[in-house]
Parts: C-alpha cells; structure tokens; sequence
C-alpha cells in the first residue's frame, strides 16, 4: 500500500483535503496525524501523487510504501540542512574571504565543481586564521533549522540510531550533533600550526562518496534494509547517500538533488518528517 503524506500545517483544512483527493485519481483519505496539519492519503500510483501534489498549494507531499514507514537510521548532512548556514561561508567572513568562499560553495552544492577540489581551494583562503575565531562563529551565526532537534531526538526516543554527515569542518560538527542529538557524526578536519589554520585539512575528504560509505556502514552494523534508512540533504555531494536510502529527501534543496530524491521538503520544518514516518505531534519529543 502506497501513503501520501500531506502536509500543509496550521491550514489543512477539508476543503484543502478534498481538493487534494480530486488531484489524484484513486485517492482515498485514511486518517489525520494531526488534524489541521497532516494527514495520510492512500495513493494508486507514487508519482502521479507526487507530481499532482508536491508544491501545490504550499502543501509538501511525501509518497513511500506503508511497510517500514517508521526509519530505524537517519543519516543527515549539516549545513543548510540541519543548520540554516554554511559553515564554511560565515568563517571565510572572518578572514574577509566570504564572496569568494560563498561562490565555491554554491556552484560546489549545484554539482558544477568537484568537492574535494572546491573544498581545497576554499579552505585555502582560510590559511593564517586564528582558530579561536571557530568558535566566535560557531556562536554569533550557526543557528539549528527549524525542527531539526526534534526530529532527531523523536526518532532516537523511538529507536533508531542517528547520524550527521558533513563536508564541513569537526569543529562546527561536533557541538552541533551533540545540541540536536546526534548519536554520532562525520566531518573534515581543519589542519592546524599552533594556533593558527593552515590552509588544509588534515586526514581523508569527507564527501560524496564517503557520505555514501557512512549510510551503508551504518546500515549494515545495525543490520537493517535500505528501506529502513532516512536521508536528508540539500547539495549535489549528499546524491549518493540520498539515493542509497529508503527515502531520500531534498531539503530546500539545488535542482540537481531535488529532482531526483523520493521526496521534497520546501515548506516545513524538518520535524515534518515525522508525520511522514506516521508520528503524530503528542509522540514528538520537542528540541
């Protein structure tokens, strides 16, 4: 049995909810998670109900089989994602690099420069930083997303294990997993002289391909399918991972992800996802 989610929170309202129903040939309503806010509709067809419904109306749809709705990994990229900023773009501002940082991180995340080269040249520009200056940034501009820890503590109080992934740097990567709930993270690591950066990281890249090894490290020590695995991202460097899981979703996310995840994300928060999995709001566990 196919579920379609639909989500349009504060306004879902029966006349919303009918009109939705006659967009899709076939639909049945099945039940309200949260009335006002979410319900669950019983589709014929997965991308017929995705594309009469996604973005229609401000709505966000998430289409997936009824079995394993309820994921046991969620493995989630950080910036713009988790977070609403890119970490690496707010440091560079410290060392009066940021328009030529945001450029490479922005054509980087559109698929159009590879990572690891982007991420060299980037941090480069970083060299001869002072390094107390992470954590001034990590203060004064890094900010969670909307729903971001309650999604991640709700679905860690409902069993699954939880992972964040990163192109970024440790130092931003580890406070952040451990203020949403993280059980564990991945991230590149800035190379230091003394107390100043050196233009480097240090160890192996974290990028596409890795984001994509972590998913299915994870996957298999915990001995699940990939139906029970939630990807979340944003770029083209979380593509891998995102089509490796069960359900994959876009994030406010560049067109070459968006188009080809399970799902979109454009209007909600991340806590949304939890309606997706079949929790109403009285199981969430508020960040």
């Amino acid at each position: 049995m196919l579920i379609a989610t639909l989500i349009a929170a504060g306004r879902l309202d029966d006349r919303l909810l009918g009109d939705a129903l006659d967009r899709v040939p076939g639909a049945t309503f099945q039940a309200w998670l949260d009335e006002g806010d979410a319900a669950d509709l019983v589709v014929p067809e997965l991308h017929e109900a995705r594309i009469a419904l996604e973005g229609w109306q401000g709505c966000d749809v998430i289409v997936q089989r009824a079995e394993q709705r309820a994921k046991r990994l969620l493995v989630a990229d950080m910036d713009s994602t988790m977070i609403g900023q890119e970490c690496i773009d707010e440091l560079a501002d410290y060392a009066g690099f940021k328009p030529e940082v945001a450029e490479i991180t922005e054509r980087a995340m559109r698929g159009e420069l590879d990572f690891a080269h982007a991420l060299a040249e980037r941090v480069a520009l970083l060299k001869g930083l002072d390094a107390t200056v992470i954590g001034r940034c990590l203060a004064e501009r890094i900010r969670p997303n909307p729903g971001a820890a309650t999604l991640v503590r709700t679905m860690r109080a409902h069993g699954a294990y939880t992972l964040l992934v990163s192109g970024g740097f440790s130092d931003f990567v580890s406070p952040i997993a451990a203020e949403l709930g993280f059980d564990d993270f991945r991230a590149n690591v800035l190379e230091r002289h003394g107390d100043a950066l050196t233009g480097r990281t240090q160890g192996p890249v974290v990028d596409s391909a890795s984001k994509k090894a972590a998913l299915l490290e994870a996957q298999t020590g915990l001995g699940l399918s990939s139906d029970a695995v939630l990807a979340i991202g944003d770029g083209a460097n979380d593509l891998p991972m995102i089509e490796a899981s069960g359900l994959g979703i876009a994030y406010r996310a560049k067109p070459v992800l968006a188009g080809a995840a399970d799902a979109r994300l454009d209007h909600h928060g991340l806590d949304a996802l939890l309606w997706a999995q079949g929790f109403p709001r009285r199981d969430w566990v508020l960040g």
